[in-house]
């Protein structure tokens, strides 16, 4: 009879630590959205069904607008920060090996090693000084400072993927003559969309949700969804506040789906 090989899965107690995991991950989260449909003014105590506090939430004025502003920085930081990684990708990996490869590597990812509270600081002081400088008191702050805390976000997936991609297919277009710029449109860059893709969809994600680098950097009347969530806790906790953050996880769960479908088309 053949011996089966090493299964972690068979391990005593495999299963129940399995379970655990999930439990520990997700019952916080089912447990919001849950009270999301409370109709009793308490996060904690039950009063029935209701669908009040997404009508509350729908009808605010400083949720659609922190909301609005929140789209509107994450798109921007996305399209920045997942550009730039894509040229640093490209840089880093379609060539050969060069003296200090290793160091740009890590600045490339210094923001995630560094605690983000340090970045925080660095932005506020970098960013007061131009604003003293500019008097700008607008979100270009803002969008540049998510920009630069998420190129490291964009740059791991579309790195990943480069490193998987076979090299003989742009080597071939370069042989049947074409320039490198055909080969980046025609070859390249149709085999690296799904790691641009992950990578934007990450950086938006990781923009979208970014409380401490927002709460230095922003200006009066620039409250992001998170920033403006936080401050409601503060004042007065309610159930609207579940009702948000419901929303919120639809729209990643939505957009994780889509990324899912999308890619599976291509590959």
């Amino acid at each position: 009879m053949a011996e089966r090989g090493f299964e972690i899965s068979r391990l005593p107690g495999f299963a129940t630590v399995a379970v655990a995991a999930f439990v520990i991950l997700y019952l916080p989260i089912v447990t919001l959205v849950i009270f999301s449909f409370n109709d009793s003014n308490s996060v904690a105590t039950w009063g029935g069904f209701s669908l009040h506090w997404y009508g509350s939430a729908w009808a605010n004025e400083d949720v659609k607008a922190a909301t609005v502003r929140s789209l509107i920085i994450g798109v921007s930081a996305a399209a920045v920060s997942t550009t730039l990684a894509t040229l640093a990708a490209l840089g880093t990996t379609r060539r050969k090996a060069f003296k200090g490869q290793t160091f740009i590597y890590v600045m490339i990812n210094q923001p995630l090693m560094v605690p983000e509270i340090v970045t925080a600081v660095a932005l506020l002081i970098f960013f007061g000084i131009v604003k003293v400088a500019t008097g700008y008191q607008g979100l270009g702050y803002l969008i540049a400072a998510h920009s630069a805390f998420c190129i490291p976000f964009a740059y791991l997936p579309i790195r990943a993927r480069l490193e998987s991609m076979d090299l003989s297919l742009e080597t071939a277009a370069a042989d049947l003559y074409a320039s490198p710029w055909a080969t980046f449109r025609r070859v390249t860059l149709p085999l690296l969309a799904p790691g641009i893709m992950a990578g934007a969809m990450l950086a938006f994600v990781i923009s979208l949700d970014d409380v401490v680098i927002t709460e230095f950097v922003k200006s009066g009347g620039q409250d992001t969804l998170p920033t403006y969530m936080l401050g409601q806790l503060r004042r007065a906790f309610t159930p609207e506040v579940n009702a948000i953050s419901t929303m919120l996880l639809g729209v990643t769960v939505a957009m994780l789906t889509a990324f899912f479908l999308l890619t599976r088309k291509k590959d």
